[in-house]
């Protein structure tokens, strides 16, 4: 008789959630297109369920060209409008206009140190933080990297990128890893 898998409890049996909890949640990426991404899309899910994103990632690719962060930055009027008419993604005019933004805010970071990734990771001083948790009631809502990270987006010129949002990013893109310490991915992505 095989052996349960056990996965973090959020992840239900959802079988989309589960793929992305055992493929991509909390791996270290160190790729700034897809940081870029990730940014975009927990700007997006502020307020709303990551299920709900992760059910319209797709379209999201699509509706912002791929997160080609040049050609979002250069979005206009007219674009937006298009953005705002397509049921495919969350239409929200604010958090598209932050996404232009954020786009134009990256592409500065980029061109001022090198790499979106060097800028993001340096709030873990360029390290896993692993954690220990047992339950889901252990894991914070932020921590003092998150604030941190927060504080310099803002400054950057980032929009939607408060602290929650900003852990939210830490874990899924493997800056900390939040598996719970009986999960099957815990010692795999430590």
């Amino acid at each position: 008789m095989p052996k349960e898998i056990i996965r973090c409890p959020w992840c239900g049996t959802d079988p989309l959630y589960m793929k992305y909890h055992d493929e991509e949640w909390g791996v270290p990426l160190h790729d700034d297109h897809k940081l870029f991404e990730f940014i975009v899309l927990e700007g997006f899910q502020a307020g709303l369920s990551w299920r709900t994103i992760l059910y319209k990632r797709e379209n999201f690719r699509k509706a912002f060209d791929g997160f080609n962060a040049e050609k979002i930055a250069r979005y206009s009027e007219k674009k937006v409008e298009r953005l705002m008419n397509d049921a495919g993604i969350i239409r929200n005019k604010l958090k598209i206009a932050a996404t232009i933004t954020n786009a134009q805010a990256y592409l500065d970071i980029v061109e001022q140190i090198g790499s979106f990734d060097k800028y993001l990771w340096q709030f873990t001083e360029g390290r896993v933080i692993t954690n220990k948790w047992k339950s889901l009631k252990e894991l914070p809502a932020r921590t003092k990297e998150s604030d941190a990270m927060s504080k310099k987006l803002k400054e950057d010129g980032f929009k939607f990128v408060g602290s929650t949002i900003c852990y939210a990013n830490m874990q899924a893109t493997g800056m900390v890893n939040d598996h719970l310490l009986d999960c099957h991915r815990y010692k795999l992505v430590k």
